[in-house]
């Protein structure tokens, strides 16, 4: 299928089997329209040749085409990651952005925070459906350091945007806990271990000082508000303590979580990476600890970036995050505003200056950038068209991210990502869960309203 091209059924349609490491089932894909169904292992033979299934799919192979080119090719943004600041007061050893930067880099003036909005506002306007709005996510470096600034855009603002605050918390103090909390602002934390040790391995001050037990305290405060999370970046320094960090989250009555993989950007993330296995076998295990939590409690801890997956396999639109589809989100769904007013296709980007679109005040706004040669080298790399990713089954589950890491780790967008193995064994997982009736254990409550169902036969 070629970049832009809407899925046509085939007179013979090309269905392939993908053992999931389950005892009794196996999946059979169609890795082209992301059509899939699980069949007794003993039966994948005969369901290849031919029967109920493959008729099925010739019947809803158009359907599902066509709703997975529209999520490839066809959104228009409706977010935007805003960076208020270049600077950080942490050092974390695998952050995305120049050290420089983070050092001693600039804050956006209050007025020139305000005058973008004002600018978003009307461009989001003139492409949503009337009274919806674009999500709005300040973001990294560390918001919070241009505190006045972002408080005053959400209070001007506060009737066109759905405002959220990526923070790494330190500097939540109880009255910006009662400002953000007070306007429904999403709130999302970091911290990397269920214990100082653990977290000051690669995250502290830039004078070495943990910040293990400030953001505990942010934490407790959050404690009852619903629109929070909190992000753990898993190195080869935490990778151990995964389980132990969803147990502190779950007494902590976090909503949500995410156990981000390392992105592997810049050089920095390189050197604490873990290996794709080792990866696998304590996300897993995490996962697992969750599970066996909420059977004790009846309370979830759902770990948003596997929900994502899963939703990603049942039904594809409904998906909450954009990484894991190819072409991702970055340039497509949202963009990202960096300190000095240019636009990045996603602020893993705001590092590489290759990838500027433009000033948002000066040179044409939000359309000039989304044409421009900058976003389109990431909103253009597509999974179909370079190996191993072209060949692969479960290619629409996981999206080969992520464009950053790719491009700076080979050197060019038709590479995979860090982590290939790890994102092809959580699909598997994922079916694993799927196959046993668990799945909805692992997702939010409420996750499928206003899902249709296409396709559903029992085999």
């Amino acid at each position: 299928m070629s970049a832009g091209a809407p899925a046509r059924t085939h007179p013979d349609p090309t269905l392939t089997s993908l053992d999931i490491g389950h005892p009794v089932y196996a999946a059979i894909l169609d890795p082209k329209t992301a059509f899939w169904a699980l069949v007794d292992k003993g039966r994948v033979a005969d369901t290849l040749a031919g029967g109920a299934l493959r008729d099925a799919y010739r019947r809803h192979a158009d359907a599902c085409g066509r709703e997975l080119h529209a999520l490839r090719f066809e959104l228009k943004p409706s977010g935007v990651y805003l960076n208020p600041t270049e600077r950080c007061n942490l050092n974390c050893r695998y952050c995305y952005l120049p050290e420089a930067q983070r050092r001693s880099g600039g804050h956006m003036s209050a007025d020139q925070l305000l005058a973008s909005l004002g600018r978003l506002r009307d461009y989001f306007r003139s492409i949503m459906p009337q009274g919806r709005k674009a999500r709005a996510i300040f973001h990294g470096a560390e918001p919070l350091m241009n505190r006045d600034a972002v408080f005053a855009a959400i209070e001007a603002f506060a009737g066109d945007f759905i405002f959220g605050v990526q923070t790494n918390g330190t500097l939540l103090d109880e009255a910006a806990v009662r400002f953000l909390t007070a306007r429904n602002v999403s709130i999302g934390l970091s911290l990397d271990g269920p214990c100082a040790d653990v977290t000051d391995a690669t995250r502290r001050t830039w004078s070495g000082r943990s910040v293990h037990d400030r953001v505990l305290g942010a934490m407790s405060r959050l404690r009852g508000y619903d629109a929070w999370s909190v992000i753990t970046t898993c190195t080869i320094e935490n990778l151990p303590h995964l389980s132990a960090m969803v147990e502190l989250f779950h007494a902590r009555e976090v909503p949500t979580c995410m156990l981000n993989a390392v992105r592997c950007t810049l050089s920095g993330a390189r050197a604490i990476r873990p290996d794709d296995r080792a990866m696998a076998r304590a996300f897993f295990a995490a996962l697992d600890r969750t599970h066996e939590l909420y059977r004790e409690s009846g309370r979830k801890l759902v770990v948003a970036n596997f929900a994502n997956i899963l939703i990603a396999i049942r039904a594809p639109t409904a998906r909450r995050l954009m990484c894991d589809i190819s072409p991702c989100g970055a340039g497509r769904a949202f963009f990202a505003l960096s300190a000095d007013g240019s636009l990045y296709p996603c602020s893993e980007f705001i590092g590489l200056p290759r990838f500027d679109g433009g000033h948002l005040l000066a040179d044409g706004g939000v359309e000039a950038a989304l044409a421009s040669d900058a976003f389109n080298a990431v909103s253009g790399r597509n999974v179909d068209t370079f190996s191993p990713c072209g060949e692969c089954a479960i290619r629409h589950f996981c999206g080969s991210p992520c464009p950053a890491e790719a491009h700076e780790m080979g050197g060019r967008m038709g590479n995979t990502g860090a982590f290939c193995e790890f994102y092809r064994e959580q699909v598997k997982y994922a079916l694993r869960l799927i196959a046993d009736g668990e799945a909805d254990d692992y997702l939010w409550d409420g996750w499928d309203e206003g899902t249709e169902t296409l396709f559903d036969l029992a085999h």
